[in-house]
């Protein structure tokens, strides 16, 4: 099975589709439902604190008809965006990160999901993932292009 191949460029670009000489370029559709459920805005907790200053908790709207109200589409990581790098920003990135992945262990996509968070640099953070998939070699994914001050 094969899915459109997407790749994250950065938030101030969000991210696109590969095209090869062929046409769209495919995938397995792992890392597209990653970079999806990653870097897409899950909508806030009531008790989390929007970097903006407003009330807008964004996420999609289609969350609010799941018949499970757990089971919400993209992370919560853009609430860290005016966050300094501090320890405890890092572990919420990776809380964050962990909780929008989660689907792929509830829905046997995953047997596991590891997700570790760093400062590559002053004023970037990155995330590394690590999924084992049934029966195949742990697949990783590096994302460092993001948060860039």
């Amino acid at each position: 099975m094969s899915d459109i191949k997407t790749v994250f460029i950065g938030f101030d670009k969000g991210a696109d589709y590969v095209q090869d000489a062929l046409g769209l370029s495919e995938d397995d559709g792992l890392e597209s439902a990653v970079i999806i459920s990653l870097f897409t805005d899950r909508r806030a907790d009531t008790d989390d604190d929007i970097p903006d200053g407003t009330l807008e908790k964004r996420g999609w709207w289609g969350d609010d008809f799941n018949d499970d109200a757990a089971d919400r589409i993209g992370s919560r990581l853009w609430l860290l965006s005016r966050e300094k790098q501090l320890p405890e920003v890092l572990n919420r990135a990776r809380q964050y990160a962990e909780e929008a992945l989660r689907w792929l262990i509830d829905d046997g996509v995953a047997e596991s999901v590891e997700v570790a968070a760093s400062i590559p640099r002053a004023g970037m953070l990155g995330l590394q993932v690590s999924i084992q998939r049934p029966r195949q070699p742990v697949t990783q994914y590096r994302f460092e292009r993001f948060w860039s001050a």
